[in-house]
């Protein structure tokens, strides 16, 4: 069959169209119910605005319970957050909680487990990664990653695999990758 030939490939499915808000909220009320473990975010000296806004956007999608932030990460209340962010920064409660080693041990306290995401010699991939039950998922800066303290205080360590020919994400969208491997994992046990 040629191209122009309309076939199964080029025909619209019928009835197919954008959910409406009420819609959609409906399907997240769904998820959400679907969704028993908790999941927490230490960000570790992310220091670009807009990162900090799209992690804290992609937070508040995942259910993102805590954000704790480490070393000289922006915090939420920073001017340049809120473009990214679009105001989903006041659905993530969080605190800046020092150093990574006293980010971590709050992590502890309530009870999560610590993964970070970085590119480390004994890290797994991320669809390996221990990411079952209550889990705190550790992202460093734009430039350096997780520093050694974090990842030194981590009880995990997970990549994510790549095939191009760049050898990084950006950690905004790192951060989502891995949020939403951490949901999917769970919707599918």
């Amino acid at each position: 069959m040629s191209s122009s030939t309309p076939g199964p490939a080029n025909t619209p499915q019928q009835g197919r169209r954008q959910l409406r808000a009420t819609d959609v909220k409906r399907l997240n009320r769904d998820w959400r119910r679907r969704t028993g473990a908790r999941l927490g975010l230490l960000v570790e000296s992310v220091t670009q605005p807009y990162n900090m806004g799209s992690i804290i956007r992609s937070a508040a999608v995942f259910g993102v319970e805590h954000l704790w932030l480490a070393g000289n990460a922006t915090p939420p209340t920073h001017r340049g957050v809120a473009k990214t962010a679009l105001g989903t920064d006041r659905l993530v409660p969080w605190e800046h909680a020092g150093t990574p080693a006293e980010a971590a041990a709050a992590v502890r306290k309530e009870g999560l487990r610590l993964v970070a995401v970085e590119l480390a010699t004994d890290a797994v991939p991320l669809h390996e990664a221990p990411l079952d039950g209550d889990v705190c998922l550790a992202v460093g800066g734009e430039d350096h990653g997780c520093s050694p303290a974090l990842l030194a205080a981590a009880d995990a360590v997970a990549y994510i695999p790549q095939i191009g020919r760049v050898g990084s994400l950006n950690v905004a969208v790192a951060t989502a990758i891995a949020l939403a491997e951490a949901r999917r994992r769970e919707w599918s046990a």
